[in-house]
């Protein structure tokens, strides 16, 4: 049994974004006066696609305690609708966007931090708050991944919509660039017009390999410590199948060892009377003669 119910684990995570975005929004930043706000670093668009998540989460935790028992088509129909937009959004948005952030962050930060965070941000934003929006995001997604399964979509329609995010998101920025003559990023200010090409092609790549390895960890989570039985409905309320950590099947295959050496046992018995009886019948036939 877990130490906190997985439904407690995702109500403090959103509170926590809640918290980050709060902060976040009440810096008074240079940045968010000037055209596109906010909405022009990934790092924000990052937190609001974490926060809708994890509210998407919480409100299927909350429906399927507010229908557990009932016996309604419609509820069950709408449930699985919001399951399965959870599931995209944890494929498509939630672990390859989060996991792209956290990576090219810290990568750059550490090779040249004026390249992405200048040191005049340490004036504004604290170090609790940095390490909310760059460094936080990948370990709450993956507890999101130890403790619910996730469907993942074909892997061409995964990659196809991720490249169709990356995609929007450098079109903006370079809309950004050609309102207000500015590059988002200190990085795009100092390289030359073919190398941001490279440089985007490069990011595109490296947030469709996030999607591929949170396919990957996703299977190897629950295809290698789990296993599926069949049960009327499953944690969220899904009938046909729920899944099994190792120890609950190894519990499982303990509590039957009794059961399956006493049906051993029993068989023997049932075999020891009939050759008993075939015995008896064969000497009396030979009596007759």
């Amino acid at each position: 049994m877990a130490l906190i119910p997985s439904q407690v684990l995702r109500v403090a995570i959103l509170l926590s974004y809640f918290s980050i975005l709060c902060h976040y929004k009440a810096l008074d930043m240079p940045a968010h006066q000037t055209y596109g706000g906010s909405w022009k670093f990934l790092t924000f668009i990052d937190l609001v696609i974490q926060a809708v998540f994890f509210g998407l989460c919480v409100l299927i935790d909350v429906s399927s305690l507010l229908t557990k028992g009932a016996d309604s088509r419609e509820q069950e129909r709408q449930l699985k609708k919001l399951i399965g937009l959870r599931d995209w959004m944890m494929a498509v948005l939630a672990f390859p966007v989060g996991a792209f952030v956290v990576f090219t962050f810290w990568t750059l930060y550490l090779y040249d931090r004026e390249l992405v965070y200048p040191k005049l941000l340490d004036n504004f934003i604290p170090q609790w708050l940095n390490h909310g929006m760059h460094t936080t995001v990948l370990p709450f997604i993956i507890i999101e991944m130890r403790t619910t399964h996730h469907s993942y979509p074909r892997r061409s329609w995964g990659l196809a919509a991720v490249c169709l995010f990356g995609v929007g998101y450098i079109l903006w920025t370079c809309w950004v660039h050609q309102v207000t003559g500015v590059w988002v990023y200190p990085v795009l200010e100092r390289i030359t017009p073919l190398a941001r090409v490279a440089f985007f092609s490069a990011m595109t790549a490296v947030i469709c390999i996030m999607y591929v390895l949170g396919e990957i960890l996703n299977g190897y989570i629950w295809d290698h410590t789990h296993t599926e039985v069949k049960c009327d409905t499953d944690p969220e309320g899904r009938p046909g199948v729920r899944k099994l950590s190792r120890r609950e099947v190894q519990n499982r295959a303990a509590a039957s060892k009794p059961l399956v050496a006493a049906a051993e046992d029993d068989q023997r018995d049932v075999w020891r009377v009939k050759d008993q009886h075939t015995l008896t019948h064969t000497d009396t036939h030979s009596h007759t003669h």
